[in-house]
């Protein structure tokens, strides 16, 4: 994902306060692609349209994984005056990588893994 590896190259490159945009726009287009198309469970607008309230509304409805909440802060407390340290834009990376991984790595390696179940009983 474009944006995923931008806000990597700003961190590697020392430039914490270009990270959040980044990121930020890599979680909303990961974490749109996890609410149901229909308005349920207390779907509105406002958890449409803001990154805060639909992580909110993903963990409340366990659509994505309590371990994430605590190291999600960062997206609401971090880069919204302009003045982050590296230990931000690291916590944005962090949570960002981490976010990726249970959303799209460990569902394929999970389905690779049935796949060869699958082909080692059928032999």
């Amino acid at each position: 994902m474009k944006s995923f590896r931008e806000g990597a190259e700003a961190v590697i490159g020392g430039c914490p306060n270009a990270t959040p945009a980044m990121f930020r726009l890599c979680i909303d287009l990961t974490t749109k692609g996890l609410l149901p198309k229909n308005d349920i469970d207390g779907i509105n607008k406002k958890v449409r349209n803001t990154l805060w309230e639909r992580l909110c509304w993903l963990f409340k409805t366990k659509r994505l994984p309590e371990g994430l909440k605590g190291l999600a802060d960062c997206i609401r407390n971090d880069g919204n005056d302009g003045s982050l340290g590296m230990e931000d834009a690291e916590d944005l990376l962090e949570f960002t990588s981490l976010l990726l991984e249970r959303v799209f790595t460990e569902p394929a390696k999970l389905k690779e893994a049935e796949q060869r179940r699958i082909i080692r009983r059928s032999k």
